[in-house]
């Protein structure tokens, strides 16, 4: 049975290339669209699609408030498709908040060629977003507040740091906000990796910042890892480990995707296996794809510690499942316990 798609654009251009685009997939077909939520959502009432494309800024009611609606009562896999803008890029990352599983970037100007000259992107999203298990959202849902932040020795950012290397695709962001938000302030440093468009990764960051404990930011070539920081890949630059004189810098850098990604998991993880060995701690998040599978087993292989979130949490259970399969995973936890072996980690060195 082929994928069913509903598109909710107020674009007549959006509209019409997707009919356009999906024609030609056998496993996709579009089964309605609309210019608005107001008349999307009798239409989906009465034929639910496996996946919901979702503007945000329209008439009438504008996307997020219809995906919280949405989230709140029959939760639908949907790809939010979001303007290059400061605004739209915020609320799209809250759209990822309230359950949206991917976020397709598009410009203001030359829409309908961006679309065909990402087609592949786009139909792999929402073929990966078919695979998701949306879950359903309460809107008074309570947030789990940091733990105590634990008290920092002089000098002790300085100290040699255990790094700890994570990435995540399809439903990480919210993953990974989750052990964010658990973890103290003096937690160990974190490179991250989480696949997401050009100019979203910065305010990730920002938005993650105000929420945690540790500080969040978008990382720059140089950056040392230490204790309390997170740093985050940028959007469409790789992003790798090295160390000198016993500490831990990131490297961002330009170069051909891997793993059809951009930032790549695998990339930060083959790094880490190199420069940190049995010293560092990598866990890779739910997500679509094989991004980060070969780079764990390295990381295995040379004494890391290693953890692949479990099939029942996970959005898309693609990422870890590779990662297992590949024989790199030390340990499968649900995503409620992934923060508790953080800390065990920090304790042990």
């Amino acid at each position: 049975m082929p994928i069913t798609v509903y598109a909710v654009d107020d674009s007549a251009v959006v509209r019409q290339a997707m009919q356009h685009l999906l024609q030609g997939d056998p496993d996709l077909v579009l089964i309605g669209t609309a210019p608005n939520p107001i008349i999307a959502a009798p239409a989906l009432r009465k034929q639910r699609p496996d996946v919901l494309l979702l503007d945000i800024e329209m008439p009438g009611m504008d996307g997020l408030t219809f995906l919280r609606q949405l989230m709140a009562e029959a939760p639908i896999a949907t790809v939010i498709c979001s303007t290059l803008t400061e605004k739209g890029s915020r609320v799209a990352l809250d759209a990822l908040a309230a359950g949206a599983v991917a976020i397709i970037a598009k410009p203001r100007l030359g829409l309908k060629q961006f679309l065909e000259d990402s087609r592949r992107e786009l139909l792999q999203t929402l073929k990966a977003a078919a695979l998701s298990r949306p879950r359903r959202q309460t809107q008074d849902a309570v947030v789990e507040k940091p733990l105590a932040p634990r008290p920092v020795a002089p000098l002790r950012a300085l100290a040699v740091n255990k790094p700890i290397v994570l990435g995540g695709s399809t439903g990480a962001t919210q993953a990974f906000e989750a052990i964010l938000l658990s973890l103290p302030a003096d937690s160990p440093g974190m490179a991250v990796v989480q696949h997401m468009p050009e100019r979203f990764t910065a305010m990730y960051a920002e938005r993650l910042n105000a929420a945690a404990a540790m500080e969040v930011r978008e990382a720059k070539s140089g950056d040392r890892l230490e204790r309390g920081l997170v740093l985050i890949a940028p959007g469409g630059r790789h992003m790798q480990l090295r160390k000198s004189a016993g500490q831990y810098f990131v490297e961002v850098f330009d170069g051909p995707n891997v793993n059809r990604h951009k930032p790549s998991v695998d990339v930060l993880f083959k790094s880490a296996a190199e420069c940190a060995g049995g010293d560092a701690l990598a866990i890779i998040l739910t997500g679509m794809g094989d991004d980060g599978a070969r780079g764990m087993r390295l990381m295995h292989n040379v004494g890391a510690r290693t953890i692949a979130q479990d099939e029942a949490s996970c959005v898309v259970f693609g990422m870890p499942k590779v990662a297992i399969e590949q024989g790199g995973v030390d340990s499968v936890l649900p995503l409620g316990q992934i923060a508790q072996a953080v800390l065990a980690f920090d304790a042990r060195h």
